[in-house]
């Protein structure tokens, strides 16, 4: 029975999340948005004002950036499965919470989305934070779900997942990027 119930809540979870991608920030994702944070509970304005002083302190971003992006950051994440402090830590590698930076391959925004792939499931304005920071979080869940490991999905974030599995160089460039990202999640959470 216990087997039974945990795919079921798996299975929802997956559905739920399909869901309130495509729907944005509406009816369902209040339900979600009461769920386990890692800064405890508290409403969302607090969290926020939490995650914010975190990442001003802990990677110099201005006060105004870390108070606007905040509260998506944890919406996201939490509406993914995902850890804030995870989803900020991505951000600080990719973009330095730049939201207008794009990369010479392409990528852009602040979790530096690659449009070529991600715009069909994404949407058009990936420059927009709100939008990025969903479709990042999108991204990283997904490369979680299919990789079966975090260290694994952020070595896919960062190269692909065909590069990651079939090329030895960029496999080490992707763990590579792991470690980074989950020291600047290591630097953030000691600020908090």
């Amino acid at each position: 029975m216990l087997g039974t119930l945990s795919v079921t809540k798996h299975s929802l979870a997956r559905v739920l999340n399909k869901t309130i991608f495509k729907m944005g920030l509406a009816g369902l994702s209040t339900v979600l948005l009461s769920a386990c944070s890692s800064f405890g509970g508290g409403s969302l304005e607090k969290r926020s004002v939490k995650l914010a002083q975190g990442i001003q302190t802990s990677y110099s971003v201005p006060a105004s950036t870390a108070q606007r992006v905040s509260p998506l950051i944890i919406q996201n994440a939490e509406q993914h499965s995902l850890d804030p402090l995870l989803v900020a830590a991505v951000i600080r590698q990719e973009s330095t919470y730049r939201s207008e930076v794009t990369s010479p391959a392409g990528a852009v925004g602040l979790m530096q989305i690659m449009p070529r792939y991600w715009q069909s499931t994404c949407g058009n304005d990936l420059f927009n934070e709100a939008v990025n920071i969903r479709c990042g979080s999108y991204i990283l869940s997904r490369y979680q779900q299919s990789s079966g490991s975090l260290e694994k999905a952020l070595g896919y974030y960062n190269v692909g997942p065909t590069a990651y599995e079939k090329n030895r160089k960029m496999r080490k460039q992707g763990k590579k990027y792991a470690k980074q990202v989950l020291d600047h999640k290591k630097q953030l959470k000691s600020s908090l």
